[in-house]
């Protein structure tokens, strides 16, 4: 839900939402780790990796476009 927050404001504004998308990705890629952590440890059972795919991994691709479209040095070269 506090994520939900912060995607509204970043679409509300995209020209300047960059660093919350970015705070965004980072949570989608820390999640993973961390389900692997807990996966090769055995404390979660690998059916979990659904989970973590359709929750974190297919964000990747939308965030990381959004993120070159907005980042701040490129949108000042063009």
């Amino acid at each position: 839900g506090l994520y939900g927050i912060v995607y509204f404001q970043v679409a509300r504004d995209p020209e300047h939402g960059w660093l919350l998308a970015a705070v965004g990705l980072l949570g989608k890629v820390l999640g993973p780790i961390g389900l692997a952590k807990l996966i090769y440890t055995g404390v979660w059972p690998p059916a979990t990796i659904i989970l973590c795919a359709t929750n974190d991994l297919i964000w990747w691709l939308p965030f990381g476009l959004y993120l070159y479209d907005a980042w701040p040095r490129k949108r000042a070269e063009t």
